[in-house]
């Protein structure tokens, strides 16, 4: 099929044949299950598909820890009916790498990694998106509709207190060893601060644990909660309970707790309170949010936005509540959206082709 036939007639015809790799009907934003999912959605649906992501291929997956057990069964990571198979009941992020790079060469699909969209301008069949690359190259892209699915893991919460843009202070914990013999506070009391809060202390690291909350939080995995829960009361990990840290030095931690002001000796720090999706970004592309929540706007049959043509998709749906969509029942979210384009553009013209 002609290349001029993918874009709208409003562009220039020699811009479309300098890069025709450059053109879809339908370009997504984001590289995790459910950008993929999508673009396996929509190519089935006859469209043309290119999916941009500023990291790696499921970059947020590839950022977990390193020995990380997903709490859920394989069955319900699948994505584009590809069997998800795992040596046990529940899979690693390593199996999970391995299958989703499967999927992705599967079904061929058109994954343009490390490129960070900047912008997307134009209107619905009229889309412009401009793209830097590691080295600030610019790329440009035209296409007919958008679907957003970013995540949120790229962008932590940040705790706004003197001393978190310190070296040894990180937002993502990925393994225990460079921590040996050390001091280390880990911040949070949820499943990535109980995780790695137990492989840090197994691994010879002397680990505080403080969360502002009263105990461990409810939504820590059931397997995990009374692990550390018992290294907590066997004082092999020292906690802090209703307690906030209020200054991080280069070699203490000052913590507010119901015992009063503490200095802790410190080597290095986990802030591990959790991760949001980009507003900035979305509130760019002209989407509206929630006033309270974040939540985008949009029709929650068909996921098109406030601005025709852009589409949102995963767990940017929920704003800041990113507790209520995973990839178990985000990975649905391509079937919708391409059922909205059957039904409003046809057949997508990479089926002619």
């Amino acid at each position: 099929m002609p290349v001029e036939q993918l874009i709208p007639e409003t562009l220039p015809r020699a811009q479309a044949h300098a890069r025709p790799d450059s053109f879809a009907d339908v370009l997504i934003v984001g590289a995790g299950p459910t950008g993929l999912a999508c673009a396996i959605e929509v190519q089935k649906a006859g469209f043309k598909a290119i999916i941009l992501d500023k990291g790696c291929l499921v970059n947020s997956i590839f950022n977990y820890p390193t020995n990380m057990v997903f709490f859920t069964t394989p069955e319900l990571l699948e994505i584009g009916e590809i069997p998800f198979t795992t040596s046990l009941v529940k899979p690693t992020r390593q199996e999970a790498l391995e299958y989703y790079r499967r999927v992705a060469e599967h079904y061929k699909l058109h994954v343009c990694q490390y490129q960070w969209v900047k912008t997307i301008t134009g209107e619905d069949g009229n889309f412009r998106i401009t793209a830097t690359d590691r080295q600030g190259h610019i790329h440009d892209y035209c296409a007919r509709k958008i679907i957003v699915a970013t995540g949120y893991y790229d962008l932590p919460n940040k705790l706004g207190i003197p001393g978190e843009d310190l070296q040894k202070v990180f937002h993502y914990y990925r393994e225990a060893h460079p921590y040996f013999d050390t001091d280390v506070v880990v911040i949070g009391g949820k499943n990535s601060a109980a995780e790695a809060a137990l492989d840090l202390w197994r691994h010879g690291v002397r680990v505080t644990l403080i969360y502002r909350g009263l105990q461990m939080h409810h939504h820590v995995k059931y397997w995990v909660r009374p692990d550390i829960e018992n290294r907590i009361k066997a004082g092999e990990i020292t906690a802090y309970f209703n307690s906030t840290v209020q200054e991080i030095g280069g070699d203490y931690v000052v913590a507010k707790t119901p015992q009063g002001s503490q200095r802790l000796r410190n080597d290095f720090v986990f802030a591990l309170t959790g991760y949001h999706p980009d507003y900035d970004f979305l509130s760019s592309v002209g989407i509206e949010l929630s006033a309270e929540q974040h939540r985008p706007f949009c029709d929650p049959e068909t996921l098109e936005s406030n601005v025709p043509g852009v589409y949102v998709g995963g767990v940017i749906v929920a704003g800041s509540r990113t507790n209520e969509i995973f990839i178990e029942n985000g990975r649905f979210h391509g079937k919708q959206i391409a059922a909205h384009l059957r039904q409003t553009q046809g057949r997508g013209n990479a089926a002619e082709e």
